[in-house]
């Protein structure tokens, strides 16, 4: 495969682990499981450890199996280089483990994932104050920065109600004003958006969940695409600043991360959310057109109270998301009208399996006050707009007819 050619999103990814000398010829990166890696001579074991040469010291820093999946992530996010951790929450605690401090600030926005919004409140508490914003505004971001404001942090598409971040403002902001924006990126995924292009620091994917696809495996990554000039973050040691200014971020990443905190991702997990990967485009694009009919089918609905989808024209940042991504995703909210017990609904589905992931190739939904929002208490839930019978839908890749029929068999009953 030519190096030099430009080829296309799966293609790439496909033949990625190609791009480097392979063992015995493997069309896939074996799975390595070592844990320590030896070296013939012990200067050349110190120049590793010291990073003047390339080359592997232990696995919780490093393995070549999860190597290759950053290979893989970091051209689907057309960036500089990628860290993978054990899960996507653990990426996220990298980044407060390795780049905050006490008395830093930090802005996200308010419409979370439960388990982020759970890891800022314990941030809070720790002496890294945190300012919950309406982020699909840059104006109420830039209220609350202060000078001890360190990061922005965002999701693309908000889980479970759909809201979509001032994307691109919000990174012009942040690059103005020398501050780290983070942005996760599950809910797109690579395919569908990279956050490079609206000035994204630093990209997250929780990539158990799109880019493995297959609910099989735990993983995180987190990819610094090149744009922020880490000469002028405050935060970075010295002992990192032998390299290139470049390489500062990624530098701390993997050693107050990594080598420090220990959420390091297993060869075996990697090995398989790297085959996942490969077949990403494919499944993202069935699910997004999926869940776009299935929102308008119970758009329509007079027993669906509402629907929660970028893809539909009265989504309050349909003409957003239409600008920004390939497509509207897989994921979707709606809520039952009154009488209508969302239990015994989803008790009535024959497709659709209540279940937490998302990105799985199966279609899951979940009642979202009742499990993963119920330990943040009605007045934080009504905050975040999420009603009591509120249901997430992740759509999987059944067959279109099949899951329409399923979800307007459960209504009639």
């Amino acid at each position: 495969m030519n190096n030099n050619k430009k080829f296309g999103f799966t293609t790439t990814i496909l033949h990625s682990d190609r791009q480097k000398p392979i063992e015995h010829g493997s069309l896939h990166k074996p799975i390595h499981t070592a844990v320590a890696y030896g070296y013939r001579d012990a200067r050349e074991l110190a120049e590793v450890f010291q990073g003047k040469k390339p080359g592997y010291r232990y696995g919780r820093q490093g393995n070549p199996t999860v190597s290759a999946l950053e290979e893989k992530i970091t051209r689907m996010e057309d960036g500089l280089a990628t860290l993978c951790f054990s899960t996507g929450m653990a990426a996220i605690g990298a980044v407060v483990q390795a780049l905050l401090r006490a008395g830093d600030h930090v802005v996200s926005s308010s419409f979370l994932f439960g388990n982020t919004n759970s890891l800022w409140q314990t941030v809070n508490l720790q002496g890294m104050p945190v300012s919950f914003v309406d982020a699909t505004d840059v104006a109420n971001v830039e209220k609350v920065i202060t000078p001890a404001t360190r990061m922005v942090f965002v999701e693309t598409i908000a889980n479970p109600r759909t809201q979509i971040a001032d994307l691109a403002r919000i990174g012009e902001l942040c690059r103005e004003r020398g501050i780290l924006y983070v942005v996760d990126n599950t809910m797109t995924s690579p395919y569908l958006f990279r956050p490079k292009h609206v000035g994204a620091s630093l990209v997250l994917n929780a990539l158990t969940k799109s880019i493995g696809g297959h609910g099989n495996a735990l993983g995180g990554s987190l990819t610094d695409t090149g744009l922020f000039d880490w000469a002028r973050y405050p935060n970075v040691a010295e002992s990192y600043k032998r390299f290139a200014p470049v390489q500062w971020g990624m530098a701390q990443l993997r050693a107050k991360a990594l080598r420090d905190f220990g959420g390091a991702l297993g060869p075996e997990a990697a090995h398989h959310l790297a085959v996942g990967s490969e077949t990403m485009a494919l499944r993202i694009e069935r699910e997004s057109s999926s869940a776009l009919a299935l929102a308008k089918m119970l758009d329509a609905d007079e027993r669906v109270a509402a629907v929660y989808y970028p893809g539909l024209p009265l989504h309050p940042q349909h003409s957003l998301a239409t600008e920004l991504f390939r497509a509207y995703g897989g994921l979707f909210s709606f809520e039952l009208k009154a009488g209508t017990d969302c239990f015994d609904y989803l008790n009535r589905l024959q497709l659709a399996i209540p279940a937490s992931n998302l990105g799985d190739t199966r279609t899951l939904v979940i009642p979202v006050a009742h499990t993963i929002y119920h330990e943040m208490g009605p007045e934080r839930r009504a905050s975040m707009g999420i009603a009591e019978s509120l249901i997430r839908v992740s759509v999987g890749i059944e067959d279109t007819d099949d899951l329409l029929n399923d979800f307007r068999q459960a209504l009639d009953q």
